[in-house]
């Protein structure tokens, strides 16, 4: 029995339809692991990642562990309050960068579990914290109501931010 051009086009179409789920099912999986907007630092050890890897690293700058060197150079430990991880940057910090502040550190990590970051990202004012930071802080434990909130512009709608 001869299957008629309607017959044909839909199963074209459908076989189509097929293979663009696959691809993008495939994508996905793959990029997975990339798609966090940052790993705190008890991921980073509990996940093991090699040295090498590039990932972005978010939590608090641990206080007291900023120490300035020549160069522009600086090192500073970020907390989860459970897990540090000792961070060395080169180059000029945000205007925001403070002890006990959140910050988005992004570059590789390095043998012995240090981390080399080529950006740092700190927070936007006194009021702000990165909502993956104080879920990441929340779901640690660490997090005290009061502290930073996602800032809200004033007479802006209350709703989610986006």
């Amino acid at each position: 029995m001869a299957m008629t051009r309607k017959q044909r086009r839909l199963i074209l179409i459908g076989a189509g339809v097929g293979v663009l789920g696959l691809a993008a099912t495939l994508v996905l999986t793959a990029l997975r692991d990339s798609i966090v907007f940052f790993n705190s630092p008890t991921d980073i050890v509990e996940k093991q990642i090699a040295p090498g890897t590039r990932v972005r690293l978010g939590g608090l700058v641990k206080p007291g562990s900023v120490e300035r060197g020549e160069q522009l150079a600086v090192r500073f430990a970020v907390t989860d309050g459970n897990r540090d991880i000792r961070v060395a940057y080169q180059g000029l910090l945000p205007d925001l960068f403070r002890e006990g502040q959140g910050v988005v550190a992004e570059g590789t990590i390095e043998p012995g579990g240090s981390f080399r970051a080529d950006t740092i990202l700190a927070k936007h004012d006194e009021n702000y914290m990165p909502k993956e930071v104080a879920d990441a802080l929340k779901k640690q434990g660490h997090w005290k109501a009061g502290e930073a909130t996602q800032a809200k512009a004033p007479g802006a709608p209350q709703g989610k931010l986006q």
